[in-house]
């Protein structure tokens, strides 16, 4: 992967769109088409004190996720990414695609503020590795910057 080339992409797909859900959208189909062997990527942003559906790619997903619960809820009551080789190992696992057997949750954090979490979920054991873990981390500092850093609050 060549994550310098994709990492100006994403900034690219961004830097001059002030709409949350119009970036969101294109964010999560632009890593649909790079990351290999995944069956979902998408966003949950916060609303009050859960996850809401944001603009994914996939099958149909859970809409509302309290914060602290399965991976998603913790990796944003954490403020920190949650790589997991096996979901069937995670205590409070939510599975809502049965096909998903790892995942990655990066959370969107702007100025100590939680914003939402960046989701990804793959058909195999053991998917994500550290280099994906960096990459995707720095996806997520685009998204930040660019996407809700703004102060944009459009949808």
């Amino acid at each position: 992967m060549n994550t310098q080339l994709f990492l100006q992409q994403a900034y690219e797909l961004v830097k001059d769109e002030e709409n949350i859900t119009a970036n969101l959208a294109n964010m999560s189909a632009f890593l649909n088409e790079i990351i290999p062997d995944i069956n979902w990527v998408g966003f949950y942003l916060v609303d009050n004190h859960e996850l809401i559906l944001g603009p994914f790619q996939g099958k149909v997903a859970c809409l509302r996720i309290p914060i602290g619960q399965g991976v998603c809820g913790k990796a944003a009551l954490l403020h920190q990414t949650i790589c997991v080789a096996d979901v069937h190992q995670f205590s409070g696992h939510i599975a809502c695609d049965s096909r998903s057997k790892s995942e990655i949750v990066i959370p969107i954090i702007v100025q100590n503020e939680l914003m939402g979490v960046l989701d990804i979920d793959s058909p195999y054991f053991n998917r994500f590795t550290l280099n994906d873990q960096d990459f995707l981390e720095k996806i997520v500092e685009i998204i930040a910057e660019y996407i809700f850093k703004k102060g944009q609050r459009s949808q």
